[in-house]
């Protein structure tokens, strides 16, 4: 399993921060941290996402991982 801290700006639509724990209980840690960190920028979104791969992860929540035109061509 894997456990990914993502610190997401969502007004400029880039990823800011990436961070990939072996146990949940330390992605949590530093997620809390994040927040903290990140408490007066309402635009950014801290999160912890977890899946058996990193592969599972880009799939299920690509809008964190890639760019704008990388979506869009995945739509197309």
């Amino acid at each position: 399993m894997t456990n990914v801290l993502v610190v997401y700006d969502r007004s400029a639509g880039r990823l800011l921060h990436e961070q990939e724990f072996e146990h949940r209980r330390e992605a949590f840690m530093a997620r809390f941290e994040a927040e903290r960190r990140y408490r007066d920028h309402g635009n950014v979104e801290v999160v912890v996402l977890s899946a058996k791969s990193r592969a599972d992860l880009l799939r299920t929540h690509a809008r964190y991982f890639l760019s704008l035109d990388e979506l869009a061509a995945r739509m197309a």
